[in-house]
């Protein structure tokens, strides 16, 4: 299977893409990366939601720059991996178990076999709240993992105490494959840069929407209500202090100081209750720390450097 390519966006250097099965029937997209000649070690990128290898293929070069090969993958429900639903824009699960799975069939069809240990994780959103879950069911695939701006919590708002109840009442009724009651089919990712509240970097957010435009199939809109549900169901665990406390695999938090999406605090309050981790603030970045500005993104690498075993001293 193919990796999209735009002269903005190329495809990074030692490609290698493909498809498996997952052991509920679902057929996953993923793209390995070689490292550098001469060097060992695989990052495993885990794509927040409504994302794709695409995407991320700035942070794959900045990746094997440190030496790393990488591997990355389509979940399940976006990208080009298998949907749910017939309306492919809807962003459906029914339960983040699925992902477990999903993450599992990359491990041992993928990673393990194909790329070079030591094996560390990176994880954005959605990809953080699922490794987040990994390390604490006991999962020792990775050294270390390092999270950018992970799904333990939603920013506060104030329709968000009622979200949890509400979704699941909606679920009960039936609904759980409609979408969310404010959301709709556009495609996230593809709105117009003023207002967005992912990223202040303008050329990273229109060339993440080119590579929409050449190939819409990549995209995914908002979220279901089953979707919504799941999600909501996951963070009320993590703010448990003993969740946290339970992990202990070495872990790095960064969370993006003027987040929109998910919640800085709950961040950093996991963070406080980890044994063999830490957690920073990057002030003034959005959501999409990987997307940002320069600026941000230097900060962001400068931890990853210090935290990671392998990586150069700049």
């Amino acid at each position: 299977m193919r990796l999209i390519s735009i002269p903005a966006n190329p495809v990074p250097d030692g490609a290698v893409t493909g498809t498996i099965k997952t052991p509920d029937g679902v057929t996953l997209r993923f793209g390995r990366f070689d490292p550098p000649p001469g060097r060992k070690g695989t990052v495993v990128l885990l794509q927040g939601r409504a994302e794709y290898i695409e995407k991320y293929f700035e942070t794959v070069r900045d990746l094997q720059s440190r030496g790393f090969a990488v591997a990355t993958f389509d979940w399940r429900g976006q990208g080009l991996s298998d949907r749910a639903l017939e309306d492919r824009q809807k962003g459906h699960i029914r339960n983040f178990s699925e992902y477990a799975t999903d993450l599992r069939a990359i491990m041992e069809q993928v990673v393990l076999p194909d790329c070079p240990p030591p094996i560390f994780g990176l994880g954005h959103s959605m990809g953080g709240a699922i490794a987040i879950r990994a390390l604490h069911d006991g999962s020792r695939w990775f050294d270390r993992v390092v999270l950018s701006a992970p799904m333990i919590g939603l920013r506060a708002g104030p329709m968000l105490r009622a979200a949890g109840p509400l979704a699941r009442t909606l679920r009960l009724l039936g609904r759980g494959r409609s979408y969310i009651p404010t959301g709709h089919g556009k495609a996230t990712g593809s709105e117009d840069f003023l207002g967005n509240v992912l990223t202040s970097d303008p050329v990273r957010f229109s060339r993440n929407a080119a590579v929409l435009e050449e190939e819409p199939m990549l995209g995914i809109a908002a979220p279901t209500i089953s979707w919504v549900d799941a999600a909501m169901r996951v963070m009320k665990q993590f703010a448990s202090p003993s969740y946290a406390a339970r992990i202990r695999q070495p872990l790095l938090l960064v969370a993006a100081g003027n987040d929109e999406v998910v919640s800085t605090s709950a961040i950093e309050s996991f963070g406080l209750n980890l044994l063999a981790g830490r957690h920073l603030i990057l002030p003034g970045a959005r959501h999409e720390i990987l997307q940002e500005q320069d600026l941000f993104r230097h900060q962001f690498w400068a931890a990853f450097d210090a935290f990671v075993p392998g990586t150069p001293r700049y």
